[in-house]
């Protein structure tokens, strides 16, 4: 005769704890991963200012990656973000218009690089029949790991033409590239 098998039904269901312990390590791997990104790779800036009309306008969010400049220099026209020159505390955005030993002059709000006009398709004059402080500028000869930058809407923008030093009253005409934050992305 065969033998009875009976199932005690009040045998404890052991609960899957390996699979909570791998919830929460895909839970705080994926807050890293979000963190490591933000820092590292791209942020989400918002443009509080009309420098950059109409390219960039105001009260816009864009992303700003911060991988490109670890890989290259920056080049004329990109768009890239870094902190003032003279305000603490804040950001800016601005145009690259002239990289390291170029030599830029501004002649009646024309930009001139290495005696050739730049075409500058994305400007935008607001007074145009008015010359203003900056739209005039001698040569001047951007120094090795520095760039020129300015504004798309020049004639409401404060960049390089007409910065100055809060304590010596002297110039900022240039960045240094190791303060870009990083590039500015548009679609």
């Amino acid at each position: 005769m065969a033998k009875k098998i009976y199932f005690n039904s009040k045998v404890p269901i052991k609960r899957n704890r390996p699979a909570n312990i791998r919830f929460l390590f895909l839970l705080l791997l994926g807050v890293f991963g979000a963190f490591l990104i933000r820092h590292f790779a791209i942020d989400i800036i918002q443009v509080t200012s009309p420098s950059m009309q109409p390219t960039i306008n105001v009260g816009c969010r864009y992303y700003m990656e911060k991988i490109t400049y670890r890989i290259r220099k920056p080049r004329r026209k990109d768009i890239v973000a870094f902190p003032s020159p003279f305000l603490k505390d804040h950001n800016l955005v601005k145009r690259v218009i002239a990289v390291e030993g170029e030599t830029l002059e501004i002649k009646n709000k024309d930009v001139y690089i290495n005696n050739a006009k730049l075409v500058e398709d994305y400007v935008f004059h607001s007074r145009d029949t008015v010359i203003l402080e900056g739209d005039n500028l001698r040569p001047l000869v951007v120094p090795k790991g520095m760039i020129f930058v300015m504004g798309d809407n020049r004639d409401e923008s404060e960049d390089s033409r007409d910065w100055k030093d809060i304590n010596s009253g002297e110039h900022i005409y240039f960045i240094p590239v190791s303060r870009i934050l990083g590039k500015i992305i548009l679609f």
